[in-house]
């Protein structure tokens, strides 16, 4: 099979989260273990960090596999789901897998595929690992895609876990409170291994803390190791001021000690969301600098420079375009959203068009209750079976007082909103991964 056709085979011949959604996921580990056992558990070959959490997750992986190469290692990076290309998902030094290896992976264990019948991301999981150890990284990291606890990548015994934040999200698959999506998510927390969190927060602490203790791990809450300013803007990069305050970090450990109190960064992810990713990210520097990872402050500060350049991500408060202004984020769940809403406030513009869709498992009337009511809208619908029609979420919106139209696929809605919009207006499209994925092949 050529290139094309092994994707095809890959989405069509094996159950997606992301096309389907609950159905397509496996409830245990079990198909994970198996394909890994096949392929001789590369898994075990490399050293690795985990990280899970509701939203930041993606944000936090790169900037941290950023830091890591910039540093000298041989970096490994495993995220979901991809935007325009699957090698996304799978990357070492910022290098996406070649075309030539995936359709070789396929090709060799076709067979086994058809007998074990995995989902389409166990198989790219296992893929993932395969490639890291192959190619003898010296560590990767390595995002959860949904939880933690019966995620496929659960399957690794990592030097480092990390938990970004926890808010509300695919309740019907991981539980309807923070209490329990938490439980989930720190099914990652691995015996002896330290864990880092990157918010302390009251409903979900003890969560953290009573599965650390259980498993004789150490646990950080970066949030009071850390302060994190905003001093502002230079360009499309964001200004932030890092201040220790933990006693603690300046006495524990002579590494640490030694190691700077106060970080002046310009990080190249602009959305101001980022201010609490950053706090995990520094906390984990700090746990891998503990156990022997020679991480200067200039390269840190360099790969938090240049994020984007090192690993390839986008759509995190991106800027697509000028006059209009077209910014496009992935954030698709309530908190993600109000954390959206917070940076289109903060920008300057005469009228705002907003490309919106949503998937069917979201809660589309609690989302539609937050939007802005200013806007003129263009409600779309990604192109598959998870999706929510558009002509559905027009309908709930106007329920809301939302105003705009309904259009058959993304690129007609950003047709539209580019054709209506003027030079000093804001675009903006999201609401969910798939939308901004679908919109980007606009801007290739």
């Amino acid at each position: 099979m050529s290139y094309s056709e092994t994707l095809a085979y890959l989405y069509s011949r094996l159950p997606m989260f992301s096309k389907l959604g609950d159905s397509a996921i496996k409830k245990d580990l079990t198909n994970t273990l198996k394909l890994c056992e096949f392929l001789g558990n590369p898994q075990e070959q490399f050293k690795s960090v985990h990280i899970a959490g509701t939203n930041g997750k993606g944000s936090t992986s790169n900037m941290l596999a950023a830091i890591l190469q910039t540093s000298g290692y041989k970096t490994g990076l495993y995220t979901s789901p991809h935007l325009l290309d699957f090698r996304e998902r799978i990357r070492i030094n910022g290098d996406m897998i070649p075309e030539n290896e995936v359709v070789e992976f396929v090709k060799q264990n076709k067979d086994f595929i058809e007998e074990l019948k995995p989902s389409f991301f166990e198989v790219t999981v296992a893929l993932a690992f395969l490639h890291f150890a192959e190619r003898n990284v010296d560590i990767a990291v390595i995002e959860t895609g949904l939880g933690g606890r019966l995620d496929s990548t659960n399957i690794i015994h990592p030097i480092l876990s990390m938990i970004t934040n926890i808010s509300l999200d695919h309740t019907y698959i991981l539980g309807d409170t923070l209490e329990a999506i938490a439980y989930e998510k720190a099914g990652i927390i691995k015996k002896d291994t330290p864990v880092v969190i990157s918010e302390k927060a009251e409903a979900t602490s003890s969560v953290f803390l009573d599965k650390a203790n259980s498993t004789q791990s150490k646990i950080v809450f970066a949030s009071d190791r850390w302060e994190i300013k905003t001093i502002g803007k230079v360009e499309e990069n964001l200004l932030l001021q890092a201040d220790r305050i933990s006693i603690e970090d300046k006495l524990e450990s002579p590494i640490i000690k030694s190691s700077a109190s106060s970080l002046n960064i310009e990080l190249d992810l602009p959305g101001t969301y980022q201010t609490k990713n950053i706090k995990g990210v520094l906390s984990s520097v700090d746990e891998l600098r503990l156990q022997g990872f020679k991480i200067p402050e200039h390269d840190l500060l360099y790969a938090l420079n240049h994020v984007k350049e090192l690993t390839g991500l986008r759509a995190r408060w991106q800027t697509l375009s000028h006059k209009p202004l077209i910014i496009c984020d992935t954030g698709h769940n309530e908190a993600g959203w109000s954390e959206v809403l917070l940076n289109i406030k903060q920008t300057p513009y005469k009228n705002l068009h907003m490309v919106i869709g949503i998937m069917r498992d979201k809660n589309s009337d609690k989302l539609l209750s937050i939007f802005p009511n200013n806007a003129t809208y263009y409600f779309c619908n990604a192109d598959f079976e998870r999706a929510l029609p558009a002509k559905e979420l027009h309908e709930e919106a106007k329920l809301r007082d939302l105003s705009g139209e309904y259009y058959d696929n993304v690129l007609s809605a950003l047709d539209a909103a580019v054709e209506n919009a003027q030079a000093e207006d804001l675009i903006f499209i999201g609401g969910s991964t798939f939308i901004v994925a679908e919109a980007l092949k606009r801007f290739v």
